[in-house]
């Protein structure tokens, strides 16, 4: 049983339990972009793949990553 919440989200800042943390690896087993375009993409953002989010807050990077790959994509076509 867990009694603490002792991982902090590093955008949010709420704590949450260590069985609720999501880094960007998980990015990794998108089929798009390409994880090394994802890392570049975080880089710019000062996270690094060991950072810690809440499922919201991954959640929301994940919408951003989508929005500005499909942007990108669009001009090269």
């Amino acid at each position: 049983m867990q009694t603490s919440k002792k991982v902090q989200c590093k955008k949010c800042l709420n704590k949450f339990y260590q069985k609720e943390i999501y880094t960007i690896q998980q990015f990794q087993y998108k089929k798009e972009p390409k994880y090394k375009w994802t890392l570049v993409f975080f880089k710019k953002l000062k996270i690094d793949e060991w950072d810690s989010f809440c499922e919201e807050c991954i959640m929301s990077y994940s919408k951003k990553l989508d929005d500005v790959w499909n942007k990108q994509k669009g001009q090269v076509l």
